[in-house]
């Protein structure tokens, strides 16, 4: 596998960053470029990228921030180039507005996706419109929890008003990308962790319909959320950021954070990036700058394989909540990555509202939010 890592923007064009040794843009078969959503609907990059890499599937999304080694790009679209030596991929794409329905879009991946040699599956979807929990469940489902599942939901910088996805096209509303790798030398692996502390009591979700929590105990969720964060309450939903809910479905199963992405004041409800089934139990959170980074390192020590102590992509996604709990000590959350790595390795990645990743409870895939995930990936020769 070779790759090329750059930045580009339509002032100065592609600016190489990283590359391997004989990288040929000819037969480059995936691209993927993250970038801030105005400067993606701006710049409409599509047709530069695709005179650069003529044959190579072009996967375009807007985030919350791109990442570049040890580094946030907010203002230049980041890029990284693959060309596998002896793998092969697939793309796919579904629009939520233009196409039949998310069992449609499974019917299909079943049938074109689902061969013997594929060996993981990337999700780039649009991060306004969808629940995660029923996209990543979906594919769950036709997958029968045999392949890992990796990606995010594309971002908006902490704007929270649209988001776009496109693929071998300008990068537009409503799109959900799915790229599928297929060959026996792949190899993969994952790694999450969040780094949020609980506190207060446990409480079960008495009340809730998908992602919708509408009482928490005998209390009206917002107003039991509203009581813990004090005067916080009044910045809410941008404050939630700061607080999110730790979710386990039931007593056995591992904690997974859960992010609010609206409320409702006369309903007095909250709308989370995932679901929150009725019977879960949940806890409120808060972030710790040390912690936040210390997860960052066990994420990378989970994802590293030592039988490829050098994989060739390190492949992040960030929430963008730990982008502003961490604010100007961000960078240190990829430093410790690239501590980890080394300089040999392509890290690359972007800030998300939702992070999808492997977990050691869910072997396909599991939803996150607030959470450092990362997938490595190395190809034999």
């Amino acid at each position: 596998m070779k790759v090329s890592k750059l930045i580009f923007n339509s002032d100065n064009g592609f600016i190489l960053h990283k590359q391997t040794t004989t990288f040929d843009d000819k037969k480059c078969q995936l691209v993927l470029a993250f970038g801030d959503r105005t400067l993606l609907e701006n710049s409409t990059p599509y047709q530069q990228i695709k005179q650069k890499f003529p044959n190579a599937s072009i996967v375009i999304s807007s985030s919350a921030g791109q990442i570049v080694q040890r580094k946030i790009e907010l203002n230049a679209i980041a890029i990284i180039a693959i060309e596998f030596e002896k793998s092969s991929i697939k793309t796919i794409e579904h629009n939520v507005f233009n196409d039949l329905t998310l069992q449609d879009f499974g019917n299909r991946i079943e049938n074109e996706f689902l061969h013997d040699d594929l060996k993981a599956i990337l999700i780039l979807s649009e991060g306004s419109l969808t629940n995660g929990t029923e996209l990543i469940n979906e594919f769950i489902h036709r997958t029968q929890k045999r392949i890992p599942i990796f990606g995010g939901l594309a971002g908006d910088d902490i704007r929270f008003e649209k988001t776009i996805v496109g693929l071998n096209k300008d990068a537009a509303p409503g799109n959900i990308v799915v790229v599928g790798f297929y060959g026996n030398n792949l190899s993969f692996g994952f790694g999450s962790s969040g780094g949020w502390s609980d506190f207060g009591p446990e409480r079960e979700v008495t009340l809730s319909n998908k992602n919708t929590v509408y009482k928490i105990g005998n209390r009206f969720a917002l107003d039991l959320y509203k009581e813990y964060l004090g005067k916080y309450a009044d910045e809410l939903p941008g404050s939630s950021l700061y607080f999110p809910l730790s979710m386990k479905e039931d007593e056995l199963s591992e904690p997974v954070v859960r992010t609010i992405l609206s409320i409702d004041e006369e309903q007095k409800s909250m709308t989370f990036a995932g679901d929150i089934p009725q019977g879960s139990r949940v806890r409120l959170m808060k972030g710790n700058h040390d912690k936040l980074v210390d997860a960052s390192y066990e994420a990378a020590n989970q994802a590293f394989n030592i039988k490829y102590s050098s994989p060739q992509i390190v492949f992040l996604v960030s929430c963008v909540g730990r982008r502003i709990v961490l604010g100007n000590r961000i960078e240190e959350e990829l430093e410790v990555v690239r501590e980890v790595y080394g300089d040999d390795s392509f890290i690359f990645g972007f800030y998300s509202y939702g992070e999808i990743s492997p977990s050691f409870e869910k072997v396909a895939c599991e939803l996150h939010n607030q959470t450092m995930t990362i997938t490595t990936l190395f190809e034999t020769i």
